[in-house]
């Protein structure tokens, strides 16, 4: 009878297997390739729901789900999932919970009859289902079972499994979503996960804490340093929010403090002249780190090395915001290493190490040639790379800086607009980072003058005419070179900039003042020019004429003082004087000038020399004109591109996007508190451990961190008894002959001993044979007396 039932249950499920098997392959049949999904009658899922079958309501349930997320409508099954919620099956339970987390706000009261069934699961012996009850009574957002969630909540905290307090810890932020008037409960909940002796359990409640109450920093002092010393053992999630966690609490927690310290140089042979020397020895300014503080920074080193790149960022940003320089560098180089990640992570991850570049650019130095653009980048990809060239430029040696260079030169000469305007940029901004070689940089740039591509000649201008403002006494023969290619030069903004240049130099004395005969040579060809050229030529007219107005000037003076000497010749002298400021040739060309733009189609055009004329026109505002046309330019300073970026925090989207982003950040964005100021700090004693003894029979979890640094310390325990035993190995030459003279006299000695051993061993081996013959005739004795009485 055993072997047929058996029989007939293999045989059942071989027939379950084969239909399951047949559903699954007619489900993934394709048509035109697209699985063909067919809308199953409503009476047919309703009985196969309302089966006393587990594989039927299985089924039944994952049509359901199926037709539930296609968006098809699934409340008219409300009734019969729900009652399968009792249902012994785990994969039915799941299902069950899945669609009652969908529609439980849609139908409330229904749903409130499944809650009798869920607190019953609570109380499962199977961890897995206490756990999945809880998540799913935390999930019905249904404001009334608010308490009952919470009694839920505390009851898992005080579970013995693992999963059901992580299940709780996690409950938290949606019971108080539920209903915030359960805060006071929540505080306590959240206290007793947060000293959870499983790390994991420990993570959850972290991210709980940070959405329910991240400013009650009270809650964290007792498990301050059990929480540090679980970070290495969380998971990525429980480690990104405790470092966030533990990043604003020591902003609150530990003042920033500074020593003086003195700079360690070469001391003199002689003690005096050490002492000498401390006098005049600067001091520079160190920062101080809390223990505690400390304790975090070295726990957060190891997760450098983790295979998640946020992690990796966060570290980076409380090494950034909370440690040393020390810190920092240290930091670099993984922070370098993500770029070997994808794509999708190369510019997220440019744009942290260029907001890190701002501040510390020499750290980056090391790893100048990973910032090399290769022809497979996107456009924003190589805007960083240069950008971040650019500001390691200055730190870098000649060597490194003539490689970067000779990049960005070769990447002018390729065929991408945007890869030759980035570069051409980029080599202005490092010749106004570094003075040293601004001659090179200029050079580079002139060269791209004679180039038959307009927008690089117009980059390449702009960025001279600011190189050149930069010190223009010394660019006098630049201005001349550039002026000799108007005439090959056919980008107008190209053109509008060399003008420009011409019309600052107009003051030059002697041969050097070039700018009367461009205005002659430019005046022929007027009407051919673009609009931004005849507004500079307009501009370069009137600077020539104020110069000449000027000088006439000059010269009238010096003249009175002539006229006074000599007053017969006083009224030929004003004639010619007067005939010579209306037939000069500068005169004569402004007048031209001015009458070729007068009849110009352009409005902003006309309208600029009407002013410029009417200015010019009366000679009690030449003062004025002088002041409003010649006026000392400031020197321009091109910023770097991510200037905007600075100051948002590492890892955050309101840095990825910038400016755009608004004043105060993407909602949800919060800034790092400031440090808290030095006796405003609470005590020490505060974060001091309770100590719990562990109860008999109880065993301890030892996160993997504490398990190194407890054998770490042993090792080193071992190496000192080492080195406490080998004294030989630290013994000198006469120490050696001591010992060997002390070994050679204590085997003379035990020699001796020795031989009067072996005499006291014979004399005893004498007494001993003597006593053995005795005893040898006792017993023979005595055998024979008892032989006879026998």
């Amino acid at each position: 009878m055993e072997s047929i039932s058996k029989i007939s249950s293999l045989l059942e499920t071989a027939r379950d297997l084969t239909l399951e098997a047949a559903q699954s392959a007619g489900s993934s049949r394709s048509f035109g390739g697209r699985a063909v999904i067919r809308d199953v009658p409503f009476l047919q899922v309703k009985k196969s729901l309302d089966s006393r079958h587990d594989r039927e309501i299985l089924e039944g349930l994952r049509k359901v789900i199926s037709m539930m997320y296609r968006s098809k409508q699934c409340l008219p099954y409300f009734s019969s999932v729900i009652k399968n919620v009792a249902s012994p099956n785990i994969e039915i339970k799941k299902l069950v919970y899945i669609y009652l987390l969908h529609y439980a706000e849609s139908e409330p009261d229904l749903a409130l009859l499944s809650i009798n069934t869920i607190q019953k699961s609570l109380t499962d012996q199977n961890p897995q289902v206490r756990a999945m009850a809880l998540r799913v009574m935390s999930g019905i957002r249904v404001p009334v079972i608010s308490q009952i969630v919470s009694l839920a909540i505390k009851r898992g905290c005080g579970d013995m499994s693992p999963h059901v307090r992580k299940a709780a810890a996690l409950a938290i932020p949606k019971c108080y979503k539920l209903d915030p008037n359960t805060l006071p409960q929540l505080f306590e909940y959240l206290s007793i996960l947060l000293g959870d002796k499983q790390y994991y359990v420990v993570g959850s409640a972290v991210t709980a804490f940070l959405e329910v109450c991240p400013d009650r920093i009270d809650l964290i002092h007792k498990h301050y340093r059990p929480l540090i010393r679980k970070l290495v053992d969380m998971d990525e999630w429980g480690q990104l929010g405790l470092i966030r966690l533990m990043t604003v609490y020591a902003r609150k927690c530990f003042p920033k403090r500074f020593t003086r310290l003195k700079r360690n140089e070469s001391q003199g042979f002689y003690e005096d002249d050490a002492i000498e020397q401390d006098t005049g020895i600067p001091k520079e300014e160190v920062q101080v780190l809390d223990p505690d503080l400390e304790l975090f920074l070295k726990a957060c080193k190891p997760l450098l090395q983790s295979r998640n790149s946020a992690v990796v960022v966060a570290v980076v940003r409380a090494f950034l915001h909370l440690g040393t320089p020390v810190h920092l560098d240290t930091a670099i180089g993984p922070l370098v290493a993500l770029l070997r990640s994808g794509q999708d992570l190369e510019q997220i991850v440019l744009y942290n190490i260029v907001s890190v570049c701002l501040l510390r650019p020499a750290s980056f130095v090391p790893y100048t040639s990973h910032f090399f653009v290769r022809s497979s980048d996107a456009p924003e990809v190589l805007q960083l790379k240069i950008e971040i060239l650019t500001l390691v430029f200055p730190h870098s040696d000649s060597q490194s800086k003539g490689l970067i260079l000779s990049e960005l030169e070769h990447f002018t000469k390729t065929s991408r607009n945007d890869l030759v305007r980035e570069s051409v940029r980029a080599i202005g901004r490092c010749a106004q980072n570094d003075s040293r070689t601004s001659k090179r940089c200029l050079n580079l740039l002139l060269r791209q003058t004679s180039s038959e591509d307009g927008n690089l000649v117009a980059e390449a201008l702009t960025v001279v005419r600011h190189l050149i403002q930069q010190d223009p006494p010394s660019h006098t023969t630049t201005v001349v070179r550039l002026a000799k290619n108007l005439d090959t030069m056919t980008n107008p903004e190209a053109r509008a900039s060399i003008i420009w240049l011409v019309g600052e130099f107009a003051d030059t004395e002697g041969e050097d003042n070039i700018a009367p005969d461009v205005l002659r040579i430019l005046a022929q060809g007027f009407a051919d020019e673009s609009e931004p050229a005849k507004l500079q030529i307009i501009l370069l007219a009137a600077k020539v004429y104020i110069h000449h107005i000027n000088r006439m000037q000059k010269s009238e003076m010096e003249g009175k003082t002539l006229r006074a000497q000599h007053g017969d010749e006083q009224d030929s002298l004003t004639e010619q004087d007067s005939s010579t400021k209306q037939d000069h040739p500068i005169a004569i060309l402004w007048r031209y000038i001015l009458l070729l733009a007068r009849y110009d189609t352009s409005y902003d055009l006309r309208d600029r020399t009407r002013f410029y004329k009417s200015l010019l026109g009366d000679s009690t505002s030449i003062q004025l004109a002088s002041l409003l046309l010649l006026a000392p330019k400031p020197v321009p300073h091109t910023p770097s591109p991510s200037e905007g970026r600075r100051g948002w925090l590492l890892g955050s989207a309101s840095l990825v996007i910038g400016e755009e982003a608004g004043p105060g950040g993407l909602p949800g964005y919060e800034k790092l508190p400031d440090w808290v100021q030095a006796g405003q700090e609470p005590d020490s004693k505060v974060r001091e451990e309770i100590p719990t003894k562990p109860q008999y029979g109880e065993k301890r979890d030892v996160p993997a961190g504490e398990k190194l640094d407890s054998a770490l310390r042993e090792k080193a325990v071992e190496k000192k008894l080492n080195g406490a035993g080998q004294v030989t190995n630290q013994m000198t030459l006469d120490d050696w002959l001591a010992e060997e003279a002390e070994e050679a006299e204590e085997e003379s000695e035990d020699s001796t001993e020795s031989e009067e051993d072996d005499d006291d061993d014979e004399e005893e081996e004498e007494s001993d044979e003597e006593g053995s013959d005795t005893e040898e005739t006792g017993p023979v004795e005595n055998k024979d007396k008892t032989a006879q009485h026998g």
